[in-house]
């Protein structure tokens, strides 16, 4: 935190003075009760009211003169504030084993629901685009503010193939020039109305399983997007005891376990400066999107937060004269 008027902090110097007063007025207030003869009444009058009770008033009102000098250096401090204009890239993973049912009622079900949720809980002016990938990846949106023509690509994947994951990471990097274009996808859909570039905020990549396929390796495309400043946020879906149905090489279908691989997407999301998540359930998957959301949604700004300190004080000694009267302890 820093202070435009560093100068006025010398004003916190009246809140020891303060404390010395009310110590002094306490130890006055001693020295009057001992000599009244009635023990008694005095007991009574002392064992009406907590020791707790009666220096919880005081505490506030220290507090709140505390908090209104501290606002009279005019305190500045980071804080985030709503991003109006950016552009995120959904990767969705759609190779054979998002059939498994180990996410209630599959993992490419709930990958879907949970995205489209993410999708448009985003700021409207967000661009969003999004890439899949199997055997290859594919870029189905363009960013674009678009969300219908998203939600739309999204309710039209199907998991078959094997798992381009590097391929994809690069796919979306390429999207970073083309942020703010008519933004059509590859598939036809529209991508909406031009809108005015914008950097390309982060990427979110789900996946269940290893990199099997394509020409990049996953961290060798999270080195390309460390590159660029763009975060790749990772989220590991299914559980180890995953499994789908099928054909071995006599074409007999079989049960063939499909773990996921956190450990490739967590060294994507370490190499990138991001996060990594593992979701075994549906509502662990939109919890992460929700935080995620949340996260991207919003910029670290420095902004003066004097308010902030001057409501806090008016509000403490608000507190601090209610409590004195409630409790009958006044401030000395």
């Amino acid at each position: 935190m820093t202070f435009a008027w560093p100068a006025l902090l010398a004003a916190l110097l009246l809140v020891p003075l303060a404390v010395a007063v009310y110590v002094q007025a306490t130890r006055r207030r001693t020295r009057y009760a001992v000599p009244f003869t009635n023990v008694d009444v005095l007991a009574g009058v002392v064992a009406g009211v907590s020791s707790w009770r009666q220096r919880v008033a005081p505490a506030l009102y220290l507090l709140g003169l505390a908090a209104l000098l501290l606002g009279l250096a005019r305190p500045h401090a980071m804080v985030p504030v709503p991003r109006e204009d950016a552009s995120v890239v959904l990767i969705l993973d759609t190779s054979g084993s998002m059939r498994a049912t180990d996410v209630t009622p599959s993992r490419m079900e709930a990958a879907q629901g949970a995205a489209r949720t993410f999708v448009d809980q985003l700021p409207p002016r967000f661009q969003v685009g999004l890439v899949s990938f199997a055997s290859e990846a594919q870029v189905l949106a363009q960013p674009t503010v678009d969300r219908v023509a998203v939600d739309e690509a999204i309710e039209g994947l199907r998991p078959e193939g094997a798992t381009a994951m590097g391929d994809a990471v690069v796919e979306a990097l390429g999207l970073t020039d083309s942020a703010g274009g008519t933004g059509g996808g590859s598939g036809g859909r529209s991508g909406g109305q031009a809108q005015e570039n914008r950097p390309l905020s982060a990427i979110l990549l789900l996946s269940d399983g290893a990199n099997t396929s394509g020409e990049v390796e996953p961290l060798d495309a999270a080195q390309r997007a460390r590159k660029r400043g763009v975060p790749v946020y990772t989220i590991a879906l299914g559980t180890p005891g995953g499994v789908v149905e099928a054909p071995d090489a006599n074409g007999v279908m079989r049960l063939v376990p499909v773990p996921p691989d956190p450990e490739t997407l967590q060294g994507i999301a370490e190499v990138t400066d991001a996060q990594s998540f593992t979701a075994p359930t549906e509502d662990d998957l939109q919890a992460i999107y929700e935080h995620l959301g949340s996260r991207i949604g919003f910029v670290e700004e420095r902004r003066e937060v004097t308010a902030a300190f001057a409501g806090a004080g008016l509000l403490l000694l608000g507190a601090a004269f209610a409590a004195g009267s409630a409790w009958g302890r006044r401030f000395p």
